[in-house]
């Protein structure tokens, strides 16, 4: 009887979803174009954080345009794999984190777990730092106060969410591109080098002490892994129906939403940078400005804004950070719930999982900004961004075999050459990171006034954590996939779902297979 029950209530679930599938073919492409506007833009906004306005105005302090090219290779790889992340989502009905807990043993999972764990705390600590700059402008209290009261910033933010969401994020996204919109004015007034700045960007130069570095932060900060759990989670929030056309249709809509929202994002970065390296590489510059951008953080940010806002740039710019940190907080909460569901199965009040999470962070930014100052608050937001781009391959690599495994998503495996190029940025990436990291350590080791005993403890310790990496590396990209989670729709259900016709055929012949993906657990995810 039990079972009659639950076929019937499968029987009413795909006769609705046959209608689904009827009612979105019909609709104008407009209409199912805006249907899947959203998740896109919340990872976009991700990029005017304030670990990307801080790398972003160390790259054009200290290199002027040099960078640019980063930028622009960030920004396409970001483009392309966070396009992977939402088509996986909408293939598979699952997001990235519930097919990493399907497919790998359980100590492999933990481990990423706790990989992707670290990234969101990577990425909270720029957040925090940012958030308490903000403070130190607009009420004049030490940076370490600052650090303080963003635990209970972000609670009031979340408290007030329950409210009105939408018209939360709306104020926040305002503020932010009113910042954008300063900075555009600041690159009107400046007028830099048309061709300077396009060398930097399509000439590829790592010149200089500390290039490479920054180079990697700038990297980091752009691809952050978990935005890739976000974003193959985000999309599940949208009804798609179970056709073949359906999907490839709902994919080009997200990539469309995507590329508008990436191009946007882009421009601001780009606009950081060639105001920041105009600003401070003038030859006019005087003693006390050349002093601040030596050392440019957050807090000396007005700076850069001051032609176009003249008195008002600090408080402007300062309201815009504030908005800028509580929106991330916003997306990596969100971040950590789906990565927490997906790896352990389990989940969290918001409140609860915010807390944790920022009281993590503010621990190393509470030490750094009272033992170093801002200008130590400044270099903790680069490193963080660094560790983002060393932490990077543990959800990359999952994603880009997923992507072209039959295992997973049966047919609509992505284009072999979209997953060539993904692959190959991905292997440019790790062999970039190993080499730094190598660099760096010997660089150190050379230098270093430690004992000969000490060194080599260190040096023990260093190289098996390097080897560690490596042998994981090494295994999630050569391990076969072994769960199959693809189930395929009958070849009648498709035939009628294609030419349009028979709803309720279809619904009939579909009723043995999996539903639509629709997660109602998603359904209220910001944005």
């Amino acid at each position: 009887m039990e079972q009659a029950s639950e076929m019937g209530e499968i029987g009413r679930e795909a006769r609705h979803e046959g209608g689904k599938d009827e009612e979105f073919r019909v609709q104008p492409k407009w209409r199912k174009f805006l249907a899947h506007v959203g998740p896109g833009a919340l990872v976009a906004i991700g990029f005017l954080d304030p670990s990307n306005l801080e790398t972003d105005m160390q790259a054009g302090a200290d290199y002027k345009y040099q960078l640019l090219w980063v930028i622009l290779v960030g920004m396409v790889f970001a483009l392309l794999i966070q396009t992977l992340a939402a088509n996986l989502g909408v293939k598979t009905g699952k997001h990235l984190a519930e097919l990493c807990r399907e497919e790998y043993p359980r100590f492999v999972n933990i481990c990423l777990w706790i990989i992707a764990e670290l990234a969101v705390i990577s990425d909270d600590i720029p957040e925090v730092l940012g958030t308490a700059f903000a403070f130190n402008i607009l009420l004049k209290i030490p940076v370490w106060a600052g650090v303080i009261l963003t635990v209970f910033s972000t609670l009031l933010l979340l408290g007030v969410q329950r409210f009105g969401a939408r018209k939360l994020e709306f104020i926040i996204a305002a503020f932010m591109f009113t910042m954008a919109a300063c900075f555009f004015g600041e690159l009107s007034y400046l007028r830099p080098s048309a061709g300077e700045v396009v060398k930097g960007m399509f000439v590829p130069r790592l010149q200089g002490k500390g290039a490479a570095a920054n180079a990697i932060a700038l990297f980091g900060a752009i691809i952050t892994p978990y935005n890739l759990f976000l974003h193959s989670a985000l999309v599940l929030s949208r009804k798609t129906p179970r056709s073949v056309k359906s999907i490839r249709a709902a994919c080009r809509y997200f990539l469309i939403e995507c590329s508008l929202a990436f191009v946007v994002a882009f421009l601001i970065n780009v606009a950081v940078v060639v105001v920041a390296g105009s600003i401070c590489n003038a030859g006019n510059l005087s003693p006390d400005d050349a002093n601040t951008c030596s050392d440019l953080t957050l807090q000396s940010t007005p700076l850069l804004l001051r032609n176009v806002l003249g008195r008002s740039s600090s408080v402007v710019y300062a309201v815009a950070l504030l908005a800028s940190g509580q929106s991330t907080t916003i997306s990596c909460t969100f971040a950590g719930q789906v990565i927490m569901q997906g790896f352990l199965d389990m989940r969290m009040k918001n409140w609860v999982r915010n807390l944790i999470t920022r009281v993590i962070a503010i621990a190393p930014s509470l030490i750094v900004s009272v033992v170093s100052g801002p200008s130590g608050a400044g270099k903790l937001i680069i490193f963080s961004s660094m560790v983002l781009s060393f932490e990077l391959p543990f959800a990359l690599i999952p994603l880009l075999k997923f992507c072209n495994s039959s295992k997973k998503v049966g047919p609509l495996k992505e284009s072999i050459y979209t997953v060539v190029i993904a692959w190959m940025l991905s292997f440019a990436l790790i062999v970039v990171n190993t080499y730094f990291l190598v660099w760096t350590y010997v660089d150190w080791l050379v230098h270093n006034h430690l004992p000969k005993y000490a060194n080599a403890l260190v040096s023990i310790v260093v190289f098996a954590l390097m080897a560690a990496y490596l042998v994981f590396v090494v295994y999630l990209t050569f391990r076969r996939d072994a769960v199959a989670t693809y189930v395929p729709v009958s070849e009648r259900a498709q035939a009628q779902a294609e030419d349009g016709t028979g709803a309720q055929a279809v619904a009939a012949a579909a009723a043995a297979d999996h539903p639509a993906p629709f997660r109602k657990d998603l359904a209220d995810a910001s944005m």
